[in-house]
């Protein structure tokens, strides 16, 4: 849609048809005129074509005059860009999947696989955010660099499985300070850790409190989340009877979360303690992550106009022109 710049010069349009209408009353007024004594052999002699278009350069004219109005309004053809700056948080998501991340008094099943399902949740839930997932239990490993590729973070979310490839217990300090090197080198303005777990430390060769200082010092926020329940619980195992058939047993276990040292991983870097004891707990601890590590979004909107003037005035003077022309010659009034 066009955009008129200078609107106002329509208000010549009015003087324009007013003094069209005055030269026409004019001209008629003082036409000469010839006196017959009779008409009826002079009504039946056609016009020619000269006296049928007497008044097409005035027309013409008029024209001309009406299209150089519309180039003093200047059309203009709008065309609008709009320029969006995101700057992205990298997030790496740091999840315990030791023994007691088996004991089943969190929905779906156990407390990884409600883990597990939230945190999908979460990730389907950004759009602009590098990603990251580690796993941790007397060891720690990276399953995914901070990426953006979702699909393949989602999947590799869902192929976490609680098997005895990694080192026995809960090394805190380990799975913290493996999460603080993959985000020590990010440009992000923005970098978060979502720490996961159910248990205190007890193995790993780094202390929690360094891992902690470390985080800090890179000005990295830590969201840790406390899951379960504390106390004695029942710990599912696997075992094979005599006819080689797979049996599921419950054994006792003692769980304890070492809620003070998770407070201090959040409150001296900025970020947030979670207590999760059920399946629900959980996903409102993602909801409000999520809420909280928001993506700044900023929108320029820029409008660039293409003038069109040029081809009203050339429409103009083609026309003045093709008026001067026929008036002067072919439909020329005057000897």
């Amino acid at each position: 849609m066009n955009h008129w710049q200078s609107p106002f010069a329509f208000a010549l349009i009015p003087i324009l048809l007013a003094v069209m209408a005055y030269r026409l009353w004019y001209r008629r007024s003082k036409n000469a005129s010839l006196q017959f004594s009779r008409l009826r052999e002079l009504m039946v002699v056609p016009p020619g074509m000269g006296a049928r278009l007497t008044e097409l350069p005035s027309l013409l004219k008029v024209a001309a005059l009406g299209a150089a109005v519309l180039a003093l309004a200047r059309p203009q053809s709008p065309s609008t860009q709009v320029r969006r700056s995101v700057q992205g948080i990298d997030i790496m998501i740091c999840l315990d999947v030791s023994d007691s991340m088996r004991i089943e008094d969190m929905q779906p099943v156990n407390r990884v696989e409600s883990a597990k399902k939230w945190i999908s949740e979460f990730i389907k839930g950004r759009s602009s955010d590098r990603i990251g997932l580690i796993i941790f239990s007397g060891e720690s490993y990276t399953r995914v660099p901070l990426t953006l590729d979702y699909p393949l973070l989602l999947q590799s979310v869902k192929d976490i499985k609680l098997s005895r490839t990694l080192k026995p217990g809960t090394a805190i300090g380990v799975g913290l300070a493996n999460a603080v090197a993959r985000l020590k080198d990010s440009t992000a303005k923005s970098r978060v850790i979502i720490f996961l777990t159910d248990g205190e430390n007890n193995s790993g060769t780094i202390d929690p409190d360094t891992a902690l200082q470390v985080a800090k010092g890179y000005g990295i926020k830590i969201f840790s989340v406390g899951m379960g329940r504390d106390g004695e619980s029942q710990l599912p195992v696997y075992v094979t009877d005599a006819f080689g058939h797979t049996i599921k047993e419950y054994r006792p276990i003692h769980s304890d979360i070492n809620v003070a040292l998770l407070k201090r991983f959040a409150s001296e870097t900025g970020g947030k303690f979670y207590r999760a004891t059920e399946g629900t707990q959980l996903r409102d601890v993602f909801t409000d992550i999520d809420r909280l590590v928001k993506t700044k979004i900023s929108t320029d909107k820029f409008t660039r106009y293409t003038e069109l003037f040029q081809k009203q005035l050339g429409f103009a003077m083609v026309l003045y022109v093709a008026a001067i022309i026929l008036g002067q010659t072919v439909l020329r009034r005057g000897p």
